[in-house]
């Protein structure tokens, strides 16, 4: 199979989809792939290490795509690359069809093969591709958090963890999930009074276990968290509901609620976000403000950290990406029951439930395609 990884090209996404090693590993299985130039140079690795690895460097966006089979990326594709996408290509990259109905209209016109990282789901029904950048960005949550909560950028002026005689801040994390847990960890251990809240009480039940003494569980409801609100300095938002759009946990009226100057981390913002007035922002313009509350809604927060992050992910995605080319997608998903999950668009119909209920489209059974 020819596999390609062009160059991430949505604002200050400096990921790739594939290390030098992984390619190295796709190559020894028999496969060609073709590395756009500089696709690597954000994460650190330049193109003489994928030509080591047995890559074949091309010049541009466009030669990438017009010789590939398969397409291995980070990010969803963006307008200018929508014409790119031949017919019955097979895309491998983070989707989040839910979040934008433009996207999904695009990969339905152009009649690709979308399977999407972070619909991927195991028989236990974690997310293995999605994983490794919850990590990532549930960590980031807390030190873009501390930063922005810092009076130069419009934040209440106040230290996470505070100081001997001086109350640390307080920080409430919406979902308890990979997200919520890695933000926890981060706010705990930097002195942090943290709440996380979550609506499954086993999960709860887990984390009053595991975390130390300054965190605290609380159920989730409207009614507790329009408790806390007015109390807390920083807010996570680290809702998922796989495939599908995240509910509003922070309505636009709960703004008045919280004090001026208190954070909002929308980590859910690729999914729509679990609060409401939240909307994507970029590396390069992080933040704006609505009634005096702070919003930080990067939809890349990984992007920031790309060495880490690109490690990370091709760790997750490598095993997937060689079953992939050796066996080819139809194969693959039909053998392989988390490929079958992480389909979400084929051929021009939606096979993915959650995506065809965000949009109100009709939505075909994963087995329709896969016969």
């Amino acid at each position: 199979m020819i596999i390609g990884i062009p160059k991430e090209i949505k604002n200050n996404e400096n990921r790739v989809g594939a290390t030098p090693a992984g390619v190295s590993e796709l190559v020894r299985h028999g496969h060609t792939v073709n590395v756009q130039a500089t696709a690597g140079e954000g994460s650190g690795f330049s193109d003489e290490e994928y030509q080591l690895a047995g890559a074949t460097i091309l010049p541009t966006i466009e030669s990438v795509y017009a010789s590939a089979d398969m397409i291995i990326k980070v990010k969803e594709p963006i307008e200018p690359e929508y014409s790119l996408i031949k017919e019955g290509q097979l895309l491998f990259t983070y989707f989040h069809f839910a979040s934008y109905e433009p996207l999904t209209h695009a990969m339905i016109e152009r009649k690709a093969i979308c399977l999407a990282y972070e619909t991927v789901t195991k028989a236990d029904k974690s997310l293995p591709l999605l994983v490794p950048m919850s990590e990532v960005a549930g960590r980031m949550a807390i030190q873009e958090g501390a930063k922005y909560l810092e009076k130069p950028l419009k934040g209440r002026g106040i230290l996470l963890g505070g100081v001997p005689g001086v109350r640390p801040a307080k920080v409430m994390i919406l979902g308890g999930g990979v997200v919520g847990t890695n933000a926890a960890k981060i706010a705990a251990g930097m002195g942090a009074d943290v709440t996380i809240l979550d609506t499954n009480l086993q999960r709860l039940r887990y984390l009053d276990d595991i975390m130390p003494a300054n965190v605290n569980t609380f159920m989730s409801n409207k009614y507790n968290i329009r408790d806390l609100l007015p109390t807390h300095d920083l807010i996570v938002g680290a809702v998922l509901i796989p495939g599908a759009k995240a509910p509003h946990l922070i309505t636009r009226d709960m703004l008045k609620l919280m004090r001026p100057g208190t954070v909002l981390v929308d980590v859910a913002v690729d999914q729509g976000g679990c609060i409401e007035t939240c909307k994507p922002t970029t590396h390069e313009d992080p933040t704006y403000i609505i009634d005096d509350i702070v919003h930080y809604c990067v939809a890349n927060m990984p992007g920031a950290v790309p060495y880490t992050s690109t490690l990370a992910l091709t760790n997750a995605t490598l095993p997937y990406a060689i079953e992939l080319a050796n066996k080819g997608w139809q194969k693959a998903c039909t053998e392989n029951q988390e490929l079958k999950t992480g389909l979400n668009v084929v051929h021009g119909k939606i096979v993915f439930q959650g995506v065809a209920e965000a949009f109100n489209l009709e939505y075909v059974p994963v087995e329709t395609v896969l016969a």
